[in-house]
């Protein structure tokens, strides 16, 4: 594959399920969108929870929706440090025999007994992105940045194609701050 797209810097949130989101929010609570995310459907959200390691929390923690099956919190490595929580890194739902945490809304709190992850890096695209870049989905690949003085070739990115992505690697704040000069939008190859 040697085709340019671009790298989006993926920061902490979670996911939430609607009966985790009552428990959090209020009886028949609806997520309140706040901005469109790259892939379609998702978005960022007004709402916010704590999340509480066995060492400390972090307050303010976005969640993104819409609602999923099972909640899941994608923290960085750092994060995970910081507040106490095992380092697990899989992809997005793949959260069996990963850490819990405890999560913290305004009406109310939730203990997850597993989802707290460090997501895999990864690129969505579509199939005809897949067929067109020679891949397949869960395909492994490497990615090259560049940058004035501190290129960088990320390994282990995972391809993962749906008709319902659009095309966008997505790493989180460690590997970002890791890439020197790569920003959320910036071109990789």
């Amino acid at each position: 594959m040697a085709e340019n797209f671009i790298i989006e810097t993926s920061a902490r949130h979670v996911h939430v399920s609607q009966k985790d989101l009552e428990i959090l929010f209020g009886e028949g609570y609806q997520l309140t969108p706040k901005k469109d995310l790259s892939q379609p459907g998702q978005f960022a959200c007004e709402e916010r929870v704590t999340v509480v390691g066995t060492k400390k929390e972090l307050p303010g923690v976005s969640i993104l929706g819409p609602v999923r099956p099972a909640t899941q919190v994608e923290l960085s490595a750092t994060d995970c440090r910081s507040i106490g929580v095992g380092i697990v890194i899989r992809e997005s739902g793949d959260v069996a025999g990963t850490p819990g945490c405890k999560l913290v809304g305004p009406c109310g709190e939730v203990e997850i007994a597993e989802g707290v992850i460090v997501a895999k890096r990864h690129i969505h695209m579509t199939p005809a992105d897949a067929e067109k870049l020679g891949v397949e989905d869960k395909e492994i690949v490497n990615v090259k940045t560049e940058s004035d003085g501190r290129s960088l070739v990320f390994g282990d990115v995972v391809v993962r194609v749906s008709d319902k992505f659009s095309l966008a690697m997505h790493i989180d704040t460690d590997e970002s701050n890791a890439a020197f000069g790569v920003k959320s939008g910036s071109i990789v190859k």
